[in-house]
């Protein structure tokens, strides 16, 4: 895709998992072919931003060469599968659904009639534990439970009132399931002219449901819900079982190519062999012993990645800003760093969205605070997204005058 500053290239990993040859190897494409700049999204891939015309092929060559080029992008388009990020470490979890998650992005990317799927539309393969998805927005929802008869798949659909759950189906038989329930939706879809489940009609759902239900068992246990409280998400998470992992997020989910090398430098030397990436934006390791977790965290906040769950950048959603979206004139990132230092300051705890536009890229759920920008300006939504409308309009350099007027919640949602 082409934006402000050159060509952004995505690369999905299969189950978000990267080695550390793979990531090193990656950074250092960035550096060599790209501008430097590292986005990790929130569907847990990456894109190398500041791609030319003339250095992509040499990009596609690095990225095939570690395996981490799809063979076809058709394929590679529909394989929104997000997995557990910590499948497979957590002792906590179901069980691991990484083997159902890697086949659900095999069949994706090989039975070409799936092709016609949205390209948004996607995948949750959740094994539950200390960092479930539960929260995560996802067309069809396979989910990890204990139905009293031994381990199963819980089957749910997103809806426009929330997630449904339809009920439940061995382990071995979810990804066929799953692709099923995404072929149903392609001839619902089709006729109604929509691009996620939660916009079909009542008619259109019922329909899906109808064509996947004989093929169920009734669901024994509901799964994890969204609302259930999480560990934190960065610095040194105790897994239970004499088990660690790390959590390193990025400031808005930009990483540097330096920051990645000097990050695995570190993890190397600690023997880590794997990251993962996460709809957080937040990379994932597992450790040997805390020591050699605090030690890798050291290096990470060391050249300025986050690590403190605590940090007032967690708060806040900003999209890059100029010059790296046409979209734009505000250096949206430079002013979310300087609203993330006001916030403790002001005992702000809620979140915030600094857009450059209406489109609201880095966020379409609801923030607390929005700031949305518009010919050099900012407009205020408290309590929605960057689609809605403002309350007000101000220069960034009267809230710079002025900045205890945007912190104060009393003044009431932007339904008032």
């Amino acid at each position: 895709m082409l934006s402000g500053d050159g060509l952004i290239v995505r690369v999905r990993p299969q189950s978000a998992t990267l080695g550390l040859d793979q990531l090193a190897a990656l950074a250092d494409a960035a550096g060599r072919f790209g501008n430097g700049h590292i986005d990790l999204t929130r569907r847990a891939n990456l894109q190398i931003r500041g791609v030319s015309e003339e250095t992509l092929p040499q990009l596609h060559e690095v990225i095939a060469r570690f395996g981490l080029l799809d063979d076809n992008p058709d394929g590679e388009a529909v394989r929104n599968v997000m997995v557990n990020p910590l499948a497979g470490i957590d002792p906590a979890e179901v069980f691991d659904v990484r083997s159902i998650g890697g086949e659900l992005a095999r069949l994706l990317a090989t039975e070409t009639s799936l092709w016609a799927l949205p390209t948004k539309f996607g995948f949750i393969v959740d094994s539950g534990g200390v960092l479930g998805l539960a929260e995560q927005r996802g067309d069809i929802r396979l989910a990890a439970i204990a139905d009293g008869q031994g381990a199963a798949i819980a089957i749910g659909l997103e809806t426009r009132i929330g997630m449904e759950w339809l009920g439940s189906i061995v382990r071995g038989a979810a990804a066929a399931v799953a692709v099923e329930i995404g072929l149903a939706f392609i001839a619902v879809a089709s006729r109604e002219q929509r691009q996620r489940m939660r916009d079909l009609s009542d008619e259109g759902l019922a329909s899906v449901r109808s064509a996947i239900m004989p093929r169920l068992d009734a669901l024994r246990e509901q799964p994890r819900d969204a609302d259930a409280p999480l560990m934190k998400r960065t610095g040194l998470i105790e897994l239970g079982a004499g088990r660690f992992a790390v959590g390193i997020a990025a400031p808005f989910g930009r990483v540097e190519a330096g920051q990645i090398r000097m990050l695995v430098d570190a993890m190397a030397a600690d023997g880590v062999k794997e990251v993962r990436l996460s709809p957080w934006r937040t990379l994932y390791a597992e450790v040997s012993d805390e020591q050699s977790g605090q030690s890798i965290l050291a290096a990470a906040a060391s050249v300025g990645l986050v690590v403190d769950s605590a940090d007032p950048l967690l708060q806040i959603e900003a999209c890059p800003g100029t010059p790296g979206c046409q979209s734009t004139s505000l250096d949206t990132r430079g002013d979310a760093r300087w609203l993330a230092r006001l916030l403790p300051r002001f005992g702000f705890t809620e979140t915030v969205h600094v857009s450059g536009c209406a489109k609201g890229c880095a966020k379409s759920g609801t923030s607390d605070l929005v700031l949305i920008g518009a010919e050099c300006r900012y407009g205020l939504v408290r309590n929605g997204t960057a689609q809605d409308t403002p309350v007000r309009h101000f220069l960034f350099s009267d809230l710079a005058a002025s900045p205890g007027e945007i912190f104060d919640t009393d003044r009431g949602s932007m339904h008032d």
